[in-house]
């Protein structure tokens, strides 16, 4: 698996300063780069997007490229992945 990042095209996530406690921020979508992106990154009707700091502690969105591996029983070991629908079970 590589390295690099994917930048998610068309979110962007912004903290609020002066927001209360609870709002941990916003995430604008320009819908247009959006689907774009997200039709070209979807597994089975889903994308993984990770909000992470840059180095410069400037919050960014990023393609979540993570791949389970499989267990001996066939359930992956991806806990934070989007839901397995029933489809998708192997039995």
């Amino acid at each position: 698996m590589s390295n690099d990042k994917i930048f998610a095209d068309g979110f962007i996530f912004k903290r609020r300063e002066n927001a209360p406690e609870f709002v941990i921020g916003n995430i604008s979508v320009k819908v247009e780069d959006a689907v774009t992106f997200l039709n070209a990154n979807q597994k089975n009707g889903w994308v993984n997007l990770n909000v992470l700091n840059s180095q410069a502690g400037k919050p960014y969105i990023e393609l979540d490229t993570f791949v389970p591996k499989k267990k001996d029983n066939g359930v992956d070991t991806a806990p934070n992945q989007a839901p397995v629908q029933e489809a998708d079970l192997p039995f």
